[in-house]
């Protein structure tokens, strides 16, 4: 092997490398994006926000974040919040209950009155709800 052929073997490595590293800081990036949107969601309805401000305050920093020509859906941020805090539930305490309202569920402010009642009262809805209202489009 001559010394043009091994340098340039050693180019083509090089090369090699610099474009598979780049290949896992956009994972890594996605990762930390959503784990800080989570962040930011669910301190701000354990605060006491109500689930617009909340979401919107996440929303902005996961639109932020994302590099490229396409930005993140709102569908699919809430995704990315929901999957964090499912991953890792012990970062995010208390953040389990307000994951609906991402979906669509309960909007308004948690209060301490609120989180006392609501296993009382998702115990009494379960039992008298109607099988037939349950996926009304």
């Amino acid at each position: 092997m001559g010394p043009s052929s091994r340098s340039s073997l050693v180019l083509s490595a090089a090369a090699l490398i610099g474009v598979l590293s780049p290949m896992t800081s956009p994972l890594q990036a996605a990762e930390a994006t959503e784990e800080k949107g989570a962040k930011i969601y669910c301190f701000m309805r354990s605060s006491g926000n109500d689930h617009e401000v909340s979401w919107n305050a996440a929303y902005a920093v996961i639109k932020r974040q994302r590099s490229g020509v396409f930005k993140t859906s709102p569908e699919h941020a809430s995704v990315m919040i929901t999957e964090a805090v499912v991953q890792d539930p012990g970062n995010f305490p208390d953040c389990g209950q307000f994951l609906g309202d991402l979906f669509g569920g309960n909007t308004q402010p948690a209060t301490a009155a609120a989180l006392a009642n609501s296993s009382s009262d998702t115990e009494s809805s379960i039992e008298s709800s109607d099988d037939t209202t349950r996926y009304s489009y």
